[in-house]
């Protein structure tokens, strides 16, 4: 039987009032063992619960509690999963963590294709990984939704592009899911030449017939780093595949909404950036459910921006002097660049310079700002005129912390730039509150 291990009690909680402490351990919950974190949500749901508390010395707790539906206990377990992670067992054709130069953390390797963290934090799964077992309390705790690495529905090329006999099997499942009302997502990673073109098309057209459960289908392309050396040969998209890409993703978008109202299958922004086309208009995202792919990231933020700058113009706000800078990947530079030029207009004593960043780390096919590194911002940025601050991304750094993919420091840049470095949230609104904030 498990038992889990108590890394945090929340202060105020139900758990702090009755006595639990961290370095106890919670054996059951109304006399039933918990597996992982789904179990210990959906016993703790309840309004009547007996927990089972068991204390550093070995005394043994039977707390009764009276609680308001899916009120939380204020309990943190020193693994979010309360389980070991799943590891991927595939050997994708497409995998970034084996385009990766060696000599970097540990946890930056780690192949993850663990079910429980498509739903706890929106990775995606292969499916290949899960187990009956996995799909019935999925099931039975109606948990959604579910995120998808598809890649290809021809079974045979899914197979060959993962590397895994069982991937073409595997398929299935998103049958019982979609049976069971599960709410699904999926993503196509799309290499030239392997499952592009007609194989697209048969995807896509496998796929709508999950609609509406399944309510999205994200298609990316392939990131390639320059460190591919004797991995499958893969080569980069150009301007015409982009465009052809997405007159196809364009034609099946109308289908989709003529069906059941979801534009359902959406090309992630690089399409429109490579095929140098406008992003689409908002309404055609189908309320973004696919941001953490960049499906839609640039036109959200765009919208989010001129909300936000109307709202300070409307508000009397003024900008501190000085010049500041942004550096950012080359991929969504023009669009932070063209938004600078709006700022300006609105606060003509606003000095702003866009700084794209090229990808030497990794190599410059890759354009996304959260693969930069440190060290790629500092030698791009030494000598340049930065003003009174440099701001930067968030997403550049690792979650909750200060550091880069290349473990260099927020403050090992400014020391190497001699300038302050600010980090800006996600959002329109942030960046601009971050503009106007005085230093």
């Amino acid at each position: 039987m498990k038992e889990h291990k108590i890394d945090k009690v929340l202060p105020g909680s139900i758990a702090e009032e009755l006595g639990v402490a961290p370095g106890d351990v919670l054996v059951s919950v109304n006399g039933q063992p918990l597996e992982d974190v789904f179990d210990y949500q959906y016993f703790t749901n309840e309004e009547y619960l007996i927990v089972g508390i068991r204390k550093p010395d070995g005394e043994e707790w039977e707390l009764e509690i009276e609680k308001e539906y899916e009120e939380d206990l204020g309990i943190e377990f020193e693994n979010g999963l309360m389980d070991d992670y799943k590891s991927c067992q595939n050997k994708c054709i497409f995998c970034f963590i084996d385009q990766m130069p060696k000599g970097m953390r540990d946890t930056l390797y780690f192949k993850d294709d663990d079910s429980r963290l498509s739903f706890l934090q929106g990775n995606y799964v292969t499916l290949t990984n899960m187990k009956d077992h996995d799909l019935d309390r999925i099931i039975r705790y109606h948990l959604g939704p579910i995120n998808i690495s598809v890649q290809t529905t021809n079974p045979t090329l899914r197979c060959q592009m993962l590397n895994n006999r069982f991937a073409g099997e595997a398929l299935k499942k998103m049958d019982r899911l979609y049976r069971a009302g599960i709410p699904m997502n999926g993503q196509i990673v799309l290499c030239k030449g392997v499952n592009d073109k007609d194989e697209l098309r048969r995807s896509i057209d496998d796929l709508m017939k999950y609609m509406p459960v399944m309510e999205s289908v994200s298609v990316v392309p392939v990131g390639l780093s320059k460190y591919r050396e004797g991995l499958y040969p893969l080569t980069p998209f150009t301007k015409e595949d982009a465009a052809e890409v997405l007159s196809t993703i364009h034609r099946y978008q109308e289908i989709c909404y003529e069906r059941c109202g979801l534009h359902f299958v959406h090309a992630s922004d690089e399409w429109y950036l490579l095929a140098g086309q406008e992003l689409p208009q908002e309404e055609s995202y189908d309320g973004y459910l696919q941001l953490e792919n960049g499906v839609g990231m640039l036109r959200l933020l765009e919208t989010e921006f001129a909300d936000a700058l109307a709202e300070a113009r409307a508000s009397g706000r003024s900008c501190p002097k000085g010049k500041a800078v942004i550096a950012t990947g080359a991929l969504a530079a023009p669009t932070i660049d063209r938004l600078m030029g709006r700022f300006m207009e609105a606060f003509p004593e606003a000095r702003i310079q866009v700084f794209p960043i090229v990808n030497h780390f990794f190599g410059e096919q890759i354009t996304v700002s959260g693969l930069l590194t440190g060290q790629d911002i500092t030698a791009q940025l030494t000598g340049r005129d930065l003003g009174r601050r440099l701001l930067l991304p968030c997403n550049l750094l690792r979650s909750g912390e200060r550091v880069f993919l290349d473990d260099l420091t927020v403050e090992d840049v400014e020391r190497a730039l001699k300038v302050e470095v600010e980090i800006v949230g996600s959002s329109g609104k942030e960046l601009v509150d971050c503009l106007l904030k005085e230093a």
